[in-house]
């Protein structure tokens, strides 16, 4: 490919106490694709996503976000360029309902700010933007709930919600689907890639479940004790024998 990678790590390393967590990683984020990151468990993906949007400081190496190093900014700086990050576990305000965590996302992202003296009704037109967040979530149903109240997996949809309101241009999403029944997994799927089908956002996907890397991705990158040991199309990543070794045991089918 012959345009700049949105996101790019240039040999990113990070020790803690003599172990090295992540290991001279080159990766690259086409625009507008998604690319997963898998690896087994300890084999690093969580800390590189937590190099990448900046709640760790590499020991080396670099983070380019359109061709600039942002290595030393911090995660609120990564946010305002673009870089939205989602976590393992849900970070909402659980007092607040499922509409108003929205609205005070949109405040945040605007130059209103967090102005909680005034009446809430002179943020309507950001509520009309909440709702329509909340749409595109499956959770429209659900709006006036508490956010405390909600199930897992909608709190997991409401995060995403959350995170599009700041509108990146990159979605990071650390294991969207933890902790979800096998019957919640479906809808995160679909919004997912209801997401990616609007052709205007680029998503970076750590998920343990393989199927569903296999259905979303563009390309996938393969983690092993901090190192990267594969990265390509699906297809590719599947038939890949040392990815088969580190990862699935050999016995990995993909058709």
């Amino acid at each position: 490919m012959d345009h700049l990678p949105l996101v790019e790590t240039q040999n990113l390393t990070i020790s803690f106490g003599g172990n090295t967590a992540v290991n001279k990683v080159n990766l690259k984020v086409e625009p507008f694709y998604l690319k997963s990151l898998i690896g087994p468990n300890g084999a690093g993906k969580t800390t590189l996503f937590n190099l990448i949007s900046g709640q760790y400081k590499p020991t080396s190496g670099k983070v380019l976000f359109k061709g600039e190093d942002i290595t030393r900014l911090g995660p609120a700086e990564r946010t305002r360029l673009g870089l939205g990050r989602s976590f393992q576990l849900t970070n909402i305000f659980p007092f607040l309902s499922v509409l108003e965590n929205v609205r005070v996302a949109l405040q945040a992202k605007s130059e209103i700010g967090l102005v909680f003296w005034r009446y809430y009704r002179s943020y309507s037109h950001l509520e009309d933007q909440a709702y329509q967040l909340l749409q595109q979530v499956l959770l429209n149903d659900r709006w006036a709930a508490d956010a405390g109240s909600l199930t897992h997996g909608e709190k997991r949809k409401l995060e995403i919600a959350i995170i599009l309101a700041l509108d990146p241009e990159v979605l990071l999403l650390d294991e969207p689907t933890a902790g979800m029944s096998l019957e919640e997994v479906p809808a995160i799927l679909d919004i997912i890639q209801e997401i990616k089908a609007g052709r205007n956002r680029t998503i970076l996907l750590v998920e343990h479940k393989f199927d569903m890397i296999m259905t979303v991705s563009d390309t996938i990158a393969v983690l092993k004790d901090g190192s990267l040991i594969c990265d390509g199309p699906p297809e590719a990543v599947a038939q890949n024998q040392e990815v088969q070794e580190a990862y699935l045991g050999g016995g990995l089918k993909y058709e």
